[in-house]
């Protein structure tokens, strides 16, 4: 997630140079044909250019909007597990009696759910996740793919050998029961999201309008602007690029990159936050925002 609220003008041009110089090559193109093969036939008429821009600037404002709500509802789903989490351990530690071992271990096992969660969206083989579990617990999550749906598996049957043994009323029982159902509903929320593509013809057929108003508005200028019409045409192009890019840059909110959701800081300010309630000893550092630009 970016923090700055200025972006590098070397940053964006780092993320589009590569279609900088096709534009450019686009543009040169056009100027060329426009003046040694159609210039002495017919002229282009200005209305193409301007329906496409009107119509590409409706596509890239619908574009952008679904992009965002994709990641704002991926924040929010994160925010509830930060919030779910402190009242889920806070819960344990004060409503469960006679048992502060099986306390420490269901909030280890849970911050350890995190992190196998994590991992899963991301992509990646993050296995700090297993310094909070048990032997046997690990050798029940090596029966399962889905790792961290095992552990809220292992924690439902720990809560009802809580019940069992009267370490926990019914009523508490149903109010934690009721907090492991949340998260398997985020958990559920986040694996719809990172699993559901963005429609492809969206984008596609953005990008391919976008190419052809660049190629018209090169025709269309160059009848007045002559060679200056290939600076002109990459620069317009370039605004409505550069726009269409940030927007499809938040389109898959779990991506382990600078725009997306900062899974990283999010689970370790919960690791702390839940070490700190059972007093421990080794609390790990916050996540640093990397070159204080953005943080994962």
């Amino acid at each position: 997630m970016l923090l700055i609220q200025n972006i590098r003008l070397s940053r964006i041009l780092r993320n589009t140079w590569q279609v900088d110089l096709i534009m450019i090559a686009s543009c040169t193109v056009a100027y060329l044909v426009r003046e040694y093969l159609i210039a002495h036939h017919f002229e282009i008429p200005s209305i193409i250019p301007t329906v496409l821009g009107t119509a590409i600037a409706f596509f890239i404002g619908f574009n952008n909007n679904q992009a965002y709500d994709r990641w704002w509802e991926a924040r929010k789903i994160w925010g509830a597990l930060v919030n779910d989490s402190r009242s889920f351990a806070r819960n344990l530690i004060n409503y469960v009696d006679k048992d502060d071992e099986a306390i420490k271990r269901m909030v280890y096992r849970h911050i350890a759910f995190l992190y196998a969660l994590k991992a899963n969206l991301w992509g990646t083989v993050d296995e700090i996740y297993i310094k909070y579990l048990s032997e046997e617990d690990m050798k029940e999550m090596d029966k399962h793919k889905n790792k961290h749906n095992a552990l809220l598996n292992i924690q439902s049957r720990d809560l009802q050998k809580l019940s069992k043994s009267n370490a926990i009323d019914g009523f508490r029982f149903i109010e934690i029961n009721e907090m492991l159902t949340r998260f398997s509903d985020s958990m559920g929320m986040s694996e719809r999201i990172k699993n559901t593509i963005f429609p492809t013809t969206y984008t596609y057929l953005t990008k391919v309008f976008i190419w052809l108003f660049v190629v018209t508005f090169t025709l269309v200028i160059s009848q007045s602007a002559g060679i200056a019409s290939i600076f002109l045409g990459w620069l317009i192009g370039f605004v409505f690029v550069s726009t269409q890019i940030n927007g499809m840059s938040l389109v898959d909110p779990f991506e382990n990159n600078s725009a997306g959701v900062p899974l990283n800081q999010i689970t370790r300010t919960i690791e702390i936050n839940l070490l700190q309630m059972l007093e421990e000893d080794e609390i790990p550092e916050p996540v640093k925002p990397i070159n204080d630009e953005y943080i994962l």
